[in-house]
This record gives structure tokens, C-alpha cells and sequence, in this order.
């Protein structure tokens, strides 16, 4: 896992989640929803969090692998262009 996490940003626990009356999963980024995880992939998600709950970087990589690489460091941070 060392190879992973090189800047040991898991650590800090950007990522959270929140299961639903519905039995999906919404998973947060600093807390900012960023995907929503439904039916047979929840559970599997779950199922993996739940071996998973001791281990806190574990819990973190595995929300991090389900949202896929959605950052990549082009992200607009809310400036707009002016136009003349």
C-alpha cells in the first residue's frame, strides 16, 4: 500500500460516506457529494467497508477507488474569464 498513498493524503480523511433510507451510498469529498453508489455495487461497498471499519486508510482507499480518478489537478477553482 505504500506505493498508493505517496503523499499521505488518506491519512487525513478526505472522503465520507452516507448510506440512505434507499440503501444507496453517497460518497463525500471534503463534503462535497461527488457520486452516488446504488443496488448490487452498494452492497458490495458496504460489505467491504464493513471487513474494512478497524482500518481507516483502508476504508478511505476504498471510497477513493469507487469514485474513480475524478481529480486531476485541471479543476476550474470558481474564477471566470473576463471578457473584453
Amino acid at each position: 500500500m505504500s506505493g498508493i498513498d505517496k503523499r499521505n493524503r488518506l491519512s487525513e480523511e478526505p472522503f465520507t460516506y452516507q448510506i440512505t433510507k434507499k440503501g444507496t451510498v453517497a460518497i463525500y469529498y471534503e463534503g462535497k457529494q461527488i457520486k452516488v453508489v446504488k443496488e448490487k455495487e452498494a452492497e458490495r461497498l458496504l460489505a467491504k467497508i464493513h471487513e474494512a471499519e478497524q482500518q481507516t486508510i483502508e476504508v478511505q482507499l476504498l471510497l477513493a477507488k469507487m469514485t474513480g480518478n475524478f481529480k486531476r489537478g485541471n479543476e476550474k477553482m470558481g474564477q471566470h474569464k473576463r471578457e473584453f
